[in-house]
């Protein structure tokens, strides 16, 4: 099994300009090998409604997983459980 099999194939970051908490998240993510792609919701009038009041959002493999601030126990968590299940 490749390295690459046992991470997340996608993971989103939903952010915004000046945003603290979103910088903080993509660094977390970052940290534990992770390659969000971000995505700026005041560039999309509907992520904006959306999302307006709760960025940084993070959703892997197309599940949202944290709204606000990114929980490191229990990012590591998911990551864990899903090396479990590849292995």
């Amino acid at each position: 099994m490749t390295a690459e099999s046992k991470t997340p194939r996608q993971v989103v970051l939903y952010t915004r300009s000046g945003c603290h908490l979103c910088d903080d998240a993509r660094d977390l993510l970052v940290r534990h090998g992770l390659n969000p792609q971000s995505v700026d919701i005041d560039a999309d009038p509907e992520l904006r409604e959306r999302y307006d009041f709760c960025v940084p959002v993070v959703v892997i493999d197309g599940v949202e997983r944290f709204r606000g601030r990114v929980n490191e126990v229990l990012l590591r968590r998911l990551l864990h459980s899903r090396l479990a299940r590849e292995n």
